[in-house]
């Protein structure tokens, strides 16, 4: 297979690479370059290019102008030229895109055989990658590393008067990404937040043909990080204790970053002064007014707040850091009882979280984007919302303060870190693109249908779900689905996980999302169909006012809220369900209401749940009901059970879920989790064979 990357902004090149010289020269670079490093580690893949735009410049002895770099055996970068020799900011390059698509041409003439993939990184290589995709039938993938809806948004709640110039930049931008969205055979995405969040805002988005894949991670490097008499020399002029707890950043200093925010509340709250160091690790520089105009004025915006909240003595800001500093800033960081924070207004992914939790380093990150994948987790921080200041002081103070928790999220960091991995990310990348590059198969209509919910019946056993993928695979006529309480996204990222095979069907968010896997094997349709359903009768602003002063619901934070789905914790009343019931009655509005495992309850639309979607897709796909298998394990459940008549409770269900005249059809397997699924469909295909006998 030969994969070709587009990646058009920042000064790309093999090693070395000079991170923040521009404000384009960033962490999708590292992305890119350690994603291709993993691939080639795969024998699959013959040949990787990294195709990206020439230019001249004299802010670096570096030549960008450099036709072609060979960075290994298998890995070539490929520089195109294009009208404007020039560097040019990720706002200007739109002007080069003619040039640069003809260039690629001509390059892609050059080759013996067209690419197998195109993989582009950035609105601009989106643009690109669609026109190639068109002109040629290659696959096109594409990942965006940041959207410009989503700082679109950021920016405008902060500059409610944004000059015409950025806001043309960005609306060119977001032109570009709508058609990259639009004609892509598949998006990857950091985390659920992007998936499931940022990328809704756009006309053409379609959540099934997105995957979330968390970048890997090189973190030998930070694990074992030890201090240095560099980073010591390098606070040296700024603080008058050294030696006091630290509250660390690090991060380029762009707008997104919301670095000043960060400044602003440290300097509101003496008692964090007091109790810690702020230390701001903002890129590179030599003179502040000889860099793009973003940076410097945001460097100049930070230099102001130290001076007016008069920070000195407290505030560390070093101009210069060398790569191999990086992890002795965080052992430094650890060694004092530091804390790293990320307040960034949104963050697609957040690799320093990971180097700062391989480190030993407790978290404080934004509530917007991939952390909140990362800190759910891994258990090693907590979420604060970036624009209440008052939410960084809180958090910081508690985690200064309580060694118990400190210690606790920095020893589940070091644990869970372990999990992003460039190999797996690899492997299942390299997967994704293996099936999209093979012909698509014909539908097979299945005779029977099995439904099962994921957590704690399909999962809870890896015996368990080896024993069901070597079973099902021996079973041709069988369709297979899950139902699931799990968005779409997260339900694929757990069933991914585990090992499991690509269900024919997901119903997720209890029941008010079906989707159907499409021809490609890889991609997913979602039913509008059942939205439009489900739809008819759901008002669920009103349904949220309505339960929003009841003291024993809580809500589950924003992914878990679908726009069918109201998801709370509660205290574990039984009698809740059916006082949020009459509540909803008194005020005239109809919902569903589930609780799950003592603690979750979740109001959908009145004609959805698991046994109402379950029924819904038994009837498109004209599935005999005595062929419609079901398999739980909670309350979430319950429904889905009552309703089919072959229904399995693998052996570690709930307390009470069998109880009542209604649930005695159910079988109530010996085995647990996936092995009581293949104990019960077996009980059921026998009992059919015999005739109906018991």
């Amino acid at each position: 297979m030969h994969i070709v990357h587009l990646a058009l902004q920042g000064c790309l090149r093999g090693s070395d690479i000079e991170y923040g010289i521009t404000a384009d020269t960033g962490g999708h670079i590292r992305y890119l370059l350690e994603l291709v490093e993993a691939s080639e580690q795969d024998p699959a893949i013959e040949r990787i290019t990294l195709v990206t735009r020439a230019f001249e410049c004299e802010f670096s002895k570096v030549d960008y102008s450099r036709a072609v770099e060979v960075i290994s055996p298998r890995i070539t970068l490929v520089r195109l030229p294009t009208d404007n020799p020039g560097y040019l900011s990720k706002e200007a390059l739109w002007q080069e895109l003619p040039s640069f698509i003809a260039a690629f041409e001509d390059w892609l003439a050059s080759l013996p055989k067209l690419p197998d993939a195109l993989h582009a990184h950035y609105a601009d290589a989106g643009e690109v990658a669609a026109e190639i995709s068109a002109r040629h039938a290659i696959p096109f993938v594409f990942t965006a590393h940041s959207l410009g809806r989503c700082k679109l948004k950021c920016l405008a709640t902060g500059q409610p008067n944004l000059d015409t110039q950025t806001q043309q930049a960005l609306q060119r931008r977001i032109a570009f990404e709508e058609r990259a969205i639009r004609d892509a055979t598949l998006i990857i995405a950091s985390s659920r937040d992007e998936a499931e969040v940022q990328y809704a805002d756009y006309l053409h988005y379609d959540i099934g043909r997105i995957r979330v894949i968390a970048p890997g991670s090189h973190l030998e490097d930070f694990t074992r990080a030890t201090s240095t008499p560099a980073v010591d020399a390098m606070m040296q002029p700024f603080l008058l204790d050294p030696d006091k707890p630290v509250l660390l950043a690090i991060a380029r200093p762009v707008t997104r970053k919301n670095l000043a925010a960060l400044v602003t509340a440290y300097g509101q709250s003496k008692a964090l002064q007091q109790r810690a160091n702020l230390v701001v690790v903002a890129g590179v520089r030599d003179q502040i007014d000889a860099l793009e105009p973003e940076l410097a004025d945001n460097l100049h915006e930070l230099l102001t707040l130290i001076d007016d909240y008069n920070l000195y003595g407290h505030v560390a800001y070093p101009k210069h850091h060398a790569p191999e500093d990086i992890p002795a800033l965080y052992a430094w960081a650890r060694e004092r009882g530091g804390v790293f924070i990320n307040p960034a207004l949104n963050e697609p992914f957040g690799l320093t979280l990971l180097e700062a939790s391989a480190a030993g380093l407790p978290l404080i990150a934004t509530d917007s984007g991939g952390p909140s994948d990362i800190i759910e987790q891994c258990g090693n921080g907590v979420l604060i919302n970036p624009r209440h200041n008052d939410e960084i002081i809180r958090q910081a103070l508690d985690l200064f303060q309580n060694a118990e928790r400190w210690q606790r999220m920095a020893d589940n960091g070091r644990e869970a870190v372990k999990a992003y991995d460039w190999q797996s990310h690899a492997e299942y990348y390299h997967d994704l693109l293996a099936r999209l590059s093979q012909p698509e198969q014909a539908p097979i209509q299945p005779q029977a249908l099995l439904i099962c919910d994921i957590d704690n019946t399909l999962t809870g056993s890896p015996d368990g779900i080896r024993a069901f993928t070597q079973w099902y695979e021996a079973q041709p006529t069988l369709g297979f689905g899950v139902a699931t309480g799990r968005s779409f996204h997260s339900a694929l990222s757990i069933l991914e996980q585990a090992g499991i095979p690509y269900p024919q069907v997901i119903i997720s968010s209890v029941g008010s999302e079906i989707y159907y896997r499409n021809t490609n094997g890889v991609t997913y349709q979602q039913d509008t169909a059942w939205s439009a359903r489900i739809d008819r009768r759901w008002q669920k602003e009103a349904v949220e006012q309505a339960v929003r002063d009841m003291p024993e619901l809580t809500p589950q934070g924003p992914l878990e809220q679908r726009r069918h789905k109201l998801s709370y914790f509660s205290d574990g009343d039984p009698s809740l369900m059916a006082r949020i019931q009459a509540h909803l009655k008194k005020c005239g509005l109809a919902a569903t209401v589930i609780q799950s495992h003592e603690r979750y309850v979740d109001i959908l639309p009145v004609e959805a749940s698991k046994g109402q979607a379950v029924e819904y897709v038994r009837q498109r796909l004209e599935i005999d009901r005595q062929s419609l298998y079901a398999a739980g394990d909670s309350g979430n459940d319950l429904d889905m059970l009552r309703s089919v008549p072959c229904s399995i409770a693998v052996a570690n269900h709930c307390d009470g879920l069998l109880d009542g005249p209604d649930m005695a059809h159910v079988y109530s397997a010996r085995a647990r989790h996936a092995q009581g699924i293949i104990e019960g469909v077996q009980h059921f295909q026998k009992r059919r064979k015999l005739g109906g006998a018991a």
